[in-house]
């Protein structure tokens, strides 16, 4: 520990233990963890990773002075190395003027206008997939979700179809997405190669992924031909009057590709599992979809005749956040409440506990959409409520995932109404990202 932050008084916690610190309590349940730590310790709270403490955040104020209103005081880069693996130097690795400079060079990519031109990809994928599904059989449903976002993302980013089953590089994909780093591996920084272990089938994905997306950008080059896709604007992209070597797009496309179908996935899977829970609820959007869409898969048009599911999309965000942890770390030393924390502390933020705080929402646990009817969602309070981040370093990609959602949760059920198989019993594994534990394994069942 820095012997500055030896003389500081930090705010309570749980007693650490030596070596491990709070690691053992955070690894068993962190959502349990940072629940209990928030009912005990209030808005803010010491914990200890190792040796080096942590100070977590959960009120609103905080975590808009840490995200908005100081936010290059604070750094993420360190946070983000469980990622680099596969990401390399993308948006989610870089701090300061070199993310501002790169972030500025692939926003055009995310343009409303381009992003919407993707509709038509996403509805078509989402049908070709439905065609496949049968009334009465039971599925796997996170993993046929899985393969319909990553298709969709890479054939928005790089022009490629993966096809509905079993390509080479679909599987690579599930390597890595189905061998995250568990929370001990992250903490003890644990690296063992081998063909067995779960760092080492990430890193066969990421050789045959890598092998693809660097062939892909030397036809490309040769070729010289516009797609109309992230990786063409990648390739026509300058820096310095320089253009971006093979290795920066190659990352942009891989934190792009992380990003876009991880959100994607996982939302998708909390929403139909919220729905099928939820039978007014699931009502509701369906006979609105049913009203206003009369049976058609929606256009790019229509979603603004669906209010529904853009607030049941909303409500499962606020209940289950993809990235229920963000990790800051303070340049230079700065005050929240009555104490003065020094340079180099690291900050928690748990959209967790903030998107569930009783206080700050009513029904706090229950699956309420229309608390975002506009009348509704004008009471939220502010900075309560941050599924995609915050600041300069708010999810580029939001607009791409929150088309993405809307578009094949509205497609989906217009075929399909989904049962939970008897006897399941939802877990959450929180690990980079928010998901359901074991999968989530449904019965089909017709639309009504």
């Amino acid at each position: 520990m820095d012997a500055i932050q030896q003389k500081v008084t930090l705010p309570p916690g749980p007693k650490p233990l030596p070596v491990l610190g709070n690691n053992h309590s955070f690894v068993r349940d962190p959502l349990d963890f940072l629940q209990t730590l928030h009912q005990t310790y209030g808005p803010l709270a010491t914990i200890y990773m190792s040796d080096t403490p942590s100070v977590v955040l959960f009120e609103p104020e905080h975590i808009h002075y840490v995200l908005t209103e100081n936010p290059r005081n604070f750094t993420s880069a360190e946070f983000a190395q469980n990622l680099q693996e596969f990401t390399g130097h993308g948006l989610f690795n870089l701090d300061g003027d070199t993310h501002r400079q790169q972030r500025r060079l692939v926003q055009p990519a995310f343009h409303r206008k381009r992003v919407e031109s993707y509709a038509d990809t996403m509805r078509q994928y989402t049908l070709e997939l439905l065609d496949t599904w049968k009334a009465g059989e039971q599925i796997a449903l996170d993993q046929e979700l899985q393969q319909l976002t990553m298709r969709t993302v890479a054939k928005c980013l790089f022009n490629i179809d993966l096809g509905l089953r079993n390509s080479n590089l679909g599987q690579a994909f599930a390597d890595i997405r189905e061998n995250q780093p568990k929370l001990l591996e992250m903490i003890l920084k644990l690296r063992i190669n081998l063909p067995f272990t779960d760092y080492g089938k990430r890193q066969r994905g990421k050789r045959i992924i890598d092998e693809v997306i660097y062939r892909l950008i030397a036809q490309r080059r040769i070729e010289g031909k516009d797609e109309g896709d992230f990786l063409s604007m990648l390739l026509a992209t300058t820096e310095d009057d320089q253009a971006l070597s093979d290795t920066q797009i190659r990352d942009h496309i891989m934190t792009f590709v992380a990003a876009g179908h991880e959100t994607a996935t996982n939302t998708l899977s909390w929403a139909i599992y919220l729905l099928a829970q939820n039978d007014s609820e699931y009502e509701k959007l369906y006979l609105e979809l049913q009203s206003q869409l009369h049976g058609q898969p929606p256009t790019l048009a229509d979603l603004a005749k669906i209010p529904y599911t853009e607030w049941a999309i909303n409500e499962t965000l606020r209940l289950y956040p993809p990235a229920y942890l963000i990790g800051r770390r303070a340049r230079a030393e700065f005050t929240l409440d009555n104490y003065t924390f020094p340079a180099k502390t690291n900050v928690l933020i748990s959209k967790w506990v903030l998107h569930r705080r009783p206080d700050l929402w009513e029904a706090a646990d229950e699956f309420q959409p229309e608390r975002w009817r506009p009348e509704n969602a004008k009471n939220i309070v502010p900075w309560s409520y941050i599924p995609f981040g915050a600041g300069p370093r708010i999810c580029i990609g939001m607009p791409f995932a929150q088309l993405e959602m809307r578009m094949l949760l509205a497609t989906i059920l217009q075929r399909f109404k989904f049962r939970i198989v008897p006897g399941f019993k939802m877990q959450t594994d929180a690990v980079i990202t928010l998901r359901i534990k074991n999968g989530l394994q449904v019965i089909l069942e017709p639309a009504p």
